[in-house]
């Protein structure tokens, strides 16, 4: 576990420390288009944050090369190159389409080479376990195409929930650390060497979107755009699809016992079908949702609208934040849900919780004005919004005395506000803090 930290910290380090000089290179690039139709920010924001997380995706692969136990990952299995060639590929393709706007169809087909080339590197499902009927063997088209086509799946999920400032990246490292609990018991609890590939992607990924998110926080300083939120799916994919199809069911010697026992014991092994699913149940919901709308109306379903889920939690009169926490909030009652039932599928108290929560969440859903207020020892670790309105006295100091004019502020008239313009970018300028006023 103390290899795996490790390898999180180195992760998400790179990637936050090189997000803010990639930020300067994409203002300077000209990666900052303007402002869209469907965009729900204000000011023109660079993107190509994908370029850290991609640097971040290699320095953890590096470091944990390095290291003493999770090295034996890379001597046993090929899957952590395969995942670095389809991640180089996609990124690449992001990187291009974040600058010059290439065409939706053109980043399918990307897509699907980048998943083409895992496959040949032998990251691919090669069996899956079926309820009622147990583990199937899959033939090497068959388990190609089932391949290419969860990655396609994912990496358009997660881009298409890549909305609001801070979801996508919290989203997927939400799913990114119930996947590494779920495999990291896995290898460790049944002692699988299968499922280790898959525990390193996960907490890759959580050190790639932590280390991110800072900068990506509403208001956002920069946008991972499609290199990052594909680099991402791809990540995402490459764990479901290792421990789905890698993984034999057989190994783990569940059946034995009464037929109740085994019952509840095959949980583990077609948990594998459920949990790459919980991960973007939200994401993949969005997606066919819109799918479905925009074909209805006779769109391409490739065709940006403002109709997903977050702009639909903002129409209803959701602020930013909230939306975007009520979107952490689902997806990790579903993650987390699925992989409590995984430990222990005959607990009824797992059931009730996840009831409750849902009851909890629903009532977040009916409710998007009410604003808590924290209690007053807790007012210095919250955001101003959520803090005790006071009255506040002007001092008696600064009041004029009768019959005295008022006396203006240094230098007001010769101040005057500035719009924002091609230097209107969130947070600070590429050089310096944005000044309020002109010279």
């Amino acid at each position: 576990m103390r290899e795996y930290l490790l390898t999180l910290c180195i992760t998400a380090a790179v990637t936050y420390l090189l997000t803010g000089p990639v930020r300067k290179f994409a203002i300077m690039a000209g990666a900052m288009p303007q402002i869209r139709a469907r965009d729900v920010h204000r000011e023109p924001t660079p993107r190509l944050g994908g370029i850290a997380m991609f640097f971040g995706l290699c320095a953890g692969l590096l470091v944990a090369n390095h290291l003493t136990n999770l090295s034996q990952v890379f001597e046993n299995s090929n899957e952590p190159r395969a995942l670095l060639s389809g991640a180089a590929l996609i990124w690449l393709i992001g990187v291009l389409d974040d600058k010059f706007e290439i065409d939706a169809l053109i980043k399918l087909g990307g897509q699907m080479i980048a998943a083409g080339v895992m496959v040949v590197q032998g990251l691919t499902i090669l069996w899956l376990p079926v309820p009622g009927v147990g583990t199937v063997a899959l033939t090497q088209w068959q388990g190609t195409l089932l391949t290419v086509a969860l990655v396609v799946i994912t990496i358009n999920a997660v881009n298409f929930v890549d909305g609001l400032d801070g979801l996508a990246a919290g989203m997927v490292c939400i799913a990114a650390c119930a996947f590494f609990l779920y495999a990291y018991r896995i290898w460790y609890g049944y002692n699988i060497e299968a499922a280790a590939p898959a525990t390193l992607f996960a907490v890759i990924l959580m050190g790639m979107c932590l280390g991110f998110l800072p900068h990506n926080m509403h208001p956002a300083r920069i946008f991972m755009g499609d290199s990052g939120s594909m680099l991402i799916g791809l990540v995402l994919a490459a764990g479901a699809i290792s421990v789905t199809g890698q993984v034999d069911p057989d190994v783990m010697k569940l059946f034995s016992g009464s037929e109740r026992n085994a019952v509840h014991q095959m949980v583990p092994v077609y948990i594998p079908l459920v949990m790459p699913l919980t991960i973007i149940a939200i994401p993949a919901a969005d997606l066919v949702l819109a799918i479905v709308r925009r074909t209805w109306r006779g769109q391409s379903p490739f065709a940006a609208d403002r109709g997903h889920l977050h702009h639909r939690l903002l129409e209803i009169g959701h602020s930013h934040s909230r939306s975007v926490l009520i979107m952490y909030f689902w997806s990790a009652l579903i993650a987390f849900g699925a992989l409590a039932y995984s430990v222990n599928s005959a607990s009824m108290w797992i059931v009730l919780g996840i009831v409750f929560l849902s009851a909890i969440g629903l009532a977040l859903l009916l409710l998007p004005r009410f604003t808590p207020r924290a209690p007053k020892w807790a007012e210095h670790f919250v955001p101003p919004r959520y803090r005790r309105r006071k009255a506040l006295a002007e001092p008696a100091a600064n009041t004029p005395e009768q019959g005295e004019p008022a006396e203006a502020p240094a230098d007001e008239e010769d101040r005057t506000p500035v719009a924002a313009g091609v230097a209107g970018v969130n947070g600070a300028t590429a050089v310096g803090p944005r000044s309020r006023f002109s010279r």
